[in-house]
């Protein structure tokens, strides 16, 4: 018992000491640099550690909420090495401070060792001493006994109580003050987190609407939506994709900061000519608009994790083609600022397909967390093999001889997106009252890039499959709308499926299975209530 007692508050010291080490870390790193707050740093050099499976199932869990979920989990897990922390300086109390002030500067080495500069590293020391300097002011709190008051008498009195009472008597002042203390700390500490991880994300958005670029008018635009293209049902998913509510899955924590005027894209490897473009040289050129649907290859089945865009550029091909690629060639590697590479077959980016170095989406400048200032964008492959952001570089090679960031991990080399489609009328488990005429409405989006949807087939419990109305294709690069209408259901639960075909004719397979690594499929099905 007495040996708990003196564990716990050392314990309660070590997670307070951490948190407050976050918070002020968190708070420097906001008046600095965002990029340089510690649970980034960390978070950033672990991302390419982490297994395939560990990652696919916290894009499953999380969505595109998976890096605030990474910072989160990367905080509590600061907060548990606190707390043994804690329990080492109950015993050895000069040994716990060697490991608290280490735990405190390890985000500062691994900041400074991956090139981000000595500015970086203020963060993690800022929070180290403040961190510190709380874990032993509460290790005193928890250990100063209280002045026992009163008469000789009365002191007597408390003596012979017998040295147990004494410890609890007097401790008790001690102990308030102590969890006063941690409790308000920890709050503060916690604060702070949240507050450093909010202009985290202020200065991401920010990054995005004060650009100094100045879009030119482009020599093609995107065709006029026409009217059939979208289906009026409530619920519908819009045909374009709002900027604000595109997905965004890529493995940069934190997005990097690229000053457009000095950025430029090397085009070299197995070419005749190689060069470089700057983006004034960029924006001088024909740039083109195009409608292309993007879809991450870890999408779950009936997932959001695809959108449609109107993006600006320029075609990739006409690129490749100033570069005069080698006969041999069959793979460019596509290679971001912050150090993420793709591996996309040569073939598709010198077909007629609309692939582009984009420096624009719907209207705008590229946003800092889709890519600004200039991105690649590919109809027909899931991004992990096409859809760099923030690219710099485009190296002509071969499959045989070089590998990209999730292909060394195992994924497929060649990616191409899977026919799909997905239920988002009704929503799950809803309770639908039946139109006039006994109809109940089922509608969604189904999507194959590049090949096009040639139908869409819905079926209500274990029925014969109905074929569903399709709206009018926009492009073949382009998702559809989907709607059926449903009659004589009976009251209560049925389940609702439904499967795309292309125009190749691949149907959308019934059985969930990984098709390619990463890539699910199978039917969607979602169940609702007829009243």
């Amino acid at each position: 018992m007495k040996s708990t007692q003196r564990t716990w508050p050392s314990v309660l010291a070590g997670v307070v000491a951490t948190l407050i080490y976050s918070g002020t870390a968190e708070l420097i790193a906001r008046s600095l640099d965002v990029a340089s707050a510690p649970a980034l740093l960390i978070g950033q050099a672990l991302i390419p550690l982490m297994p395939t499976v560990l990652i696919k199932s916290a894009i499953a869990v999380f969505g595109t909420h998976d890096k605030l979920a990474l910072v989160v989990t990367i905080v509590a897990g600061g907060a548990g090495c606190g707390a043994i922390i804690g329990w080492i300086g109950a015993r050895r109390r000069g040994l716990a401070l060697v490991l608290l002030i280490g735990f405190g500067l390890l985000p500062a080495v691994v900041g400074f060792s991956s090139g981000v500069g000595l500015a970086a590293t203020l963060p993690s020391l800022g929070g180290a001493a403040a961190g510190t300097a709380v874990f032993l002011v509460l290790l005193h709190l928890a250990t100063v006994p209280a002045r026992t008051g009163g008469s000789p008498e009365a002191r007597a009195d408390t003596e012979d109580a017998g040295a147990d009472t004494q410890h609890r008597i007097a401790a008790r002042p001690g102990r308030r003050a102590f969890f006063g203390l941690a409790a308000g700390l920890s709050a503060v500490g916690i604060a702070a987190v949240a507050a450093g991880q909010s202009a985290a994300t202020l200065a991401r958005s920010a990054a995005g609407t004060v650009t100094k670029l100045v879009l030119p008018r482009p020599a093609a635009s995107a065709p006029e939506i026409p009217t059939g293209a979208e289906l009026d049902v409530d619920g519908l998913t819009p045909l374009v994709t709002d900027t604000a509510d595109f997905y965004r899955i890529d493995t940069a924590l934190f997005p990097p900061s690229i000053d457009a005027g000095t950025w430029m894209l090397r085009v070299h490897g197995m070419v005749e000519h190689e060069f470089t473009i700057t983006m004034a040289e960029l924006l001088d050129l024909p740039l083109q608009e195009h409608y292309v649907t993007l879809a991450c290859v870890s999408n779950e089945v009936g997932g959001d994790l695809v959108g449609n865009a109107k993006w600006l550029g320029y075609p990739i091909r006409d690129l490749l083609a100033r570069a005069k690629p080698h006969s041999g060639a069959d793979m460019v590697l596509s290679g971001s600022d912050d150090g993420f590479t793709a591996s996309t077959p040569l073939e598709v980016l010198t077909d007629d397909r609309a692939a582009l170095l984009a420096v624009a989406m719907n209207g705008h400048a590229l946003p800092r967390d889709h890519g600004y200032p200039a991105r690649l964008v590919v109809p027909g492959l899931y991004g992990y093999v096409s859809a760099t952001k923030w690219v710099t570089d485009l190296e002509v090679t071969r499959f045989a001889d070089k590998e990209a960031y999730w292909t060394t991990r195992g994924w497929a080399t060649h990616g191409p997106v899977l026919v799909a489609s997905r239920i988002d009328v009704p929503r799950p488990g809803a309770t639908v009252t039946p139109k006039s005429g006994g109809r109940v409405v089922t509608a969604g989006m189904a999507w194959a890039q590049h090949t096009g949807v040639e139908k869409v087939q819905v079926r209500i419990d274990n029925g014969d499959w109905a074929e569903a109305e399709l709206s009018e294709e926009l492009t073949a690069d382009t998702w559809r709308q989907w709607r059926c209408e449903h009659t004589g259901l009976s009251t209560g639960t049925h389940t609702v499926s439904v499967r795309a075909v292309d125009q190749d004719g691949n149907l959308q397979s019934s059985e969930r299975r990984t098709a390619i690594p990463g890539a699910a499929t199978g039917l969607h099905e979602r169940q609702f209530t007829v009243e």
